[in-house]
């Protein structure tokens, strides 16, 4: 689009309306030119502990945050933001949530005061036809989104949104939503799915939280969501309530589970996948996390 229809199309948005000043619309083009394609992540974030905790997870995570170039803005997709309906934060100055209970106080000491982007917010509100998109000035950034991201770029100088998961709609919905936002991946955004494949809060064996185990049934669905996941075979994923009891006991609820989704939703079909931090914790979590690019 060129730049005079797309300051004309701006000038239509109601959200946007005459408070908009010409320099704000120059910065807005500005930050949206192409740059090279970002890969997309999907991050199992395991305990908000991993926040301050060093352990191999940790590491995992700081080891693909060298590999990737910086990106303009990052949009998280986490398992703990969950609407009727799909929102997007847009504010300057985002909020670091500690929405946890029962954790050592240097945990809820924790800020990670990266910036908001409210044009990135409006840009994915613009690009979304598939639902539509409200604009939210009052969460911040959940754990699901800053206790990993601050491994990735610890200095927090990386502009960061999130999108909410609207729990109403079925799996095939939220793939669909995803991949309307691919061409945000042209322009400098790192898009990150953050939940857990395998998640079981209920059967946790809190007695081997720290060992390499896993029950049956959670080895045997997350054997399985890999192999669809290499091979490229999304619908089984997609279609997840009717893959069996293991699936069924490693989603009791979908809410970690969808943000893999949208990583899967966002691959492009040439693109290979790589696998990380694959272990399991407390016998009904994985850890197993994935870069696609």
């Amino acid at each position: 689009m060129k730049r005079k229809q797309f300051l004309k199309s701006l000038a239509l948005l109601p959200l946007i309306g005459s408070t908009m000043h010409l320099r704000d619309l120059n910065k807005m083009t500005s930050n949206m030119s192409n740059t090279g394609k970002m890969p997309v992540l999907f991050l199992g974030h395991g305990s908000p502990m991993n926040a301050i905790e060093e352990n191999e997870f940790v590491e995992g995570f700081r080891t693909i945050g060298r590999s990737l170039q910086k990106p303009n803005a990052i949009l998280c997709v986490s398992a703990h933001w969950e609407t009727r309906g799909t929102f997007v934060t847009a504010m300057n100055n985002p909020k670091t949530i500690h929405d946890f209970g029962g954790f050592p106080q240097a945990l809820f000491d924790v800020e990670y005061p990266a910036p908001g982007s409210p044009d990135l917010a409006l840009e994915t509100q613009k690009l979304i036809t598939k639902t539509h998109v409200e604009l939210d000035h009052k969460w911040g950034l959940d754990h699901g989104a800053w206790s990993v991201i601050k491994h990735l770029y610890p200095n927090a100088d990386v502009p960061v949104i999130q999108m909410s998961i609207d729990y109403s709609k079925p799996g095939r919905h939220h793939y669909e939503l995803a991949q309307e936002l691919n061409s945000l991946r042209h322009k400098g955004v790192l898009i990150i799915g953050s939940g857990n494949m395998v998640h079981n809060l209920r059967k946790v064996a809190w007695n081997k939280l720290h060992e390499n185990y896993a029950f049956e049934w959670a080895t045997e669905a997350n054997e399985t969501m890999k192999k669809h996941i290499l091979n490229g075979d999304h619908q089984k994923l997609i279609d997840f309530k009717s893959q069996g009891t293991a699936f069924d006991l490693a989603i009791p609820t979908p809410e970690h589970y969808i943000p893999m989704l949208y990583a899967l939703g966002l691959k492009d079909e040439n693109e290979t996948v790589r696998l990380f931090n694959d272990k399991a914790v407390g016998g009904s979590l994985t850890m197993t996390s994935f870069i696609a690019g």
